[in-house]
């Protein structure tokens, strides 16, 4: 008797590759959103950028990300009423909150909006590939987990 069941294993040796993670950034600064993208393009996820909190939230899509990186300084909304509104939304997608401009109170005013980390501007390269990994990897149900 032939086994008909196929595993992750078998199905990668026959040409399906494996999902690749999808990393949102939300960011008012063209030029933030594009080094961001191409840092984490280079590390292998597939990323979507947004220009605003509003445009984001105006996505079908909103909720499809394995991580969102949200700026914390926007123009129309900043990144934690995003986080907020979203908590609302029901969305559950780790935040990786970003900033040039850290307050005392940043760390507290983001834990209670949902917001999993806060990272500081400049120089985010390495810190922010090891938390995008580490929020997805804790994340139920990642890559399909049970």
């Amino acid at each position: 008797m032939t086994d008909t069941t196929t595993s992750a294993a078998s199905e990668n040796e026959v040409g399906i590759p494996p999902r690749k993670s999808m990393i949102y950034i939300v960011d008012d600064d063209y030029d933030v959103r594009t080094s961001l993208r191409f840092l984490l393009e280079t590390e292998g996820f597939d990323v979507r950028t947004f220009r605003s909190g509003i445009a984001l939230l105006g996505s079908s899509t909103r909720n499809r990300a394995d991580c969102l990186v949200v700026d914390y300084k926007m123009a129309e909304l900043d990144g934690l009423e995003l986080a907020i509104r979203l908590r609302r939304l029901q969305v559950s997608t780790p935040i990786i909150l970003i900033t040039g401009y850290p307050d005392e109170n940043i760390l507290a005013k983001a834990n209670s909006a949902g917001v999993r980390q806060v990272l500081l501007k400049p120089n985010l390269e390495d810190s922010l590939v090891d938390c995008v990994r580490n929020a997805i990897d804790d994340t139920p149900n990642a890559m399909g987990q049970p």
